[in-house]
């Protein structure tokens, strides 16, 4: 049996993506153990770069160990005790996952649809805050199922006139997307780092507001093996063990009451990515990931493919593109990857075979990365009896970077998405 020696890709889908080389070197580092004091001041210091990376100030600011489905687990399992009334608006595949990870815990689910490429008003979903009165609103921020972005910045007010707890899926959002959760009213969120934290699936950065944590405290009961005297035992505790987020806080928090063993290289590759981001200022990380979106929409669209979706409502950092009648999608797909080693993928559901997903998340939101994706489609699309412009999507991604530079150069910066 040989040692693991994966191929060389270009990950341009809707994620996983590359991960930053900084991250891979992080996860190299040797273990220690989980109660040595280099490895709880870590874990303090992960907190409070994540609060950073969530603009927050919230002291609950954790690390879920697990990939980003077990973050919005923990929160849903956490915030909805059964009968909890959640509402979930559900514009595209992840809506609909928010909303079985919710029935799943015995929650009372109720749910608003739009059409998959679009998103919702905020005034529809005040409407239906108001009919069906529930105890958290659960929404995905970017789902990139459809690519659509739905905008939050409302929310947060809507749902503390009515007393309404807001949660709220980042994992396909944030870091190439605007995201600020104190200023927005947000009580609950949860992330992954396979997209544009550019890092691997694995863990899930997650914080509490003061409103959420009292939620959660009023269900915090802690298990026999480790109980003293005077801790919480509730005859209805959360229906976790592993994601109870009651005890994840007292593992982070000043107890370090044992919950399960941290993963060790996971929180080293969780720093790293949050490290990076902020060391590049996360202002201009979002900047990046919207450059190398535009410029890969102009690609796109110069080549004379049609784009899926409310475009105005589109994430920075991923692209559905509507599948030429002319080729066959799975043939072009495999061939990006099989001629040219780059991954894009394909969507779910209502989409499946009927759009690709072009990711331009991360460490590969960047020119060169934009660039040689289009070309590779070009070439693909050719090969597969398509009728493309030659060199026009190169052209077109090209030129939205020389006006992006042109526009820094005016204000005296490098241009976002160069490095």
């Amino acid at each position: 049996m040989q040692p693991v020696d994966p191929p060389a890709r270009l990950l341009m889908g809707p994620g996983p993506v590359n991960a930053d080389p900084r991250v891979l070197r992080a996860a190299s580092a040797p273990l220690v153990g989980q109660y040595d004091p280099w490895m709880t001041a870590t874990m303090t210091e992960t907190q409070e770069l994540y609060r950073q990376v969530f603009r927050t100030r919230n002291d609950a600011t954790v690390l879920v160990d697990g990939t980003s489905r077990a973050g919005i687990e923990a929160a849903l399992v956490s915030l909805l005790a059964p009968g909890d009334r959640v509402l979930v608006p559900v514009f595209g595949r992840f809506g609909h996952l928010l909303a079985e990870i919710a029935g799943r815990a015995q929650a009372e689910v109720h749910t608003i649809e739009t059409d998959w490429g679009r998103v919702f008003p905020v005034s529809v979903i005040e409407q239906a805050i108001v009919a069906t009165r529930p105890k958290v609103l659960a929404i995905v921020q970017g789902d990139t199922s459809t690519t659509m972005n739905q905008p939050l910045e409302d929310l947060g007010a809507v749902c503390a006139r009515h007393g309404v707890l807001l949660y709220t899926d980042t994992t396909a959002s944030l870091a190439g997307n605007p995201f600020e959760m104190d200023a927005w009213g947000v009580d609950a969120v949860t992330a992954g780092l396979q997209k544009c934290l550019a890092g691997p699936s694995g863990s899930s950065p997650t914080s509490l507001s003061d409103r959420a944590v009292d939620v959660v405290r009023s269900r915090h009961s802690i298990e026999a093996g480790i109980r003293e005297p005077g801790d919480d035992v509730q005859d209805d505790p959360i229906r976790s063990n592993y994601f109870d987020l009651g005890m994840v806080l007292d593992y982070w928090g000043p107890r370090r009451l044992n919950h399960h063993t941290e993963a060790t290289t996971m929180l080293y590759v969780a720093r790293e990515c949050a490290r990076v981001v902020l060391e590049e200022g996360l202002d201009d990380v979002v900047a990046r990931h919207e450059l190398a979106g535009r410029a890969m929409l102009d690609g796109v669209r110069a080549l004379g493919l049609q784009v899926f979706g409310d475009v105005a409502h589109k994430m920075h950092n991923v692209v559905a593109v509507e599948i030429p009648d002319t080729v066959v999608g799975d043939a072009v797909r495999a061939a990006m990857l099989e001629d040219h080693g780059i991954e894009i993928g394909t969507s779910f559901g209502p989409l499946h075979g009927r759009v690709w997903r072009i990711g331009t998340m991360g460490v590969n939101a960047r020119k060169d990365a934009v660039v040689t994706t289009l070309a590779a489609l070009e070439q693909c699309l050719r090969r597969g009896g398509a009728a493309v412009p030659q060199g026009a999507g190169v052209d077109a991604a090209l030129d939205a970077y020389a006006a992006a530079g042109r526009d820094r150069a005016t204000a005296g910066a490098e241009p976002a998405g160069a490095r």
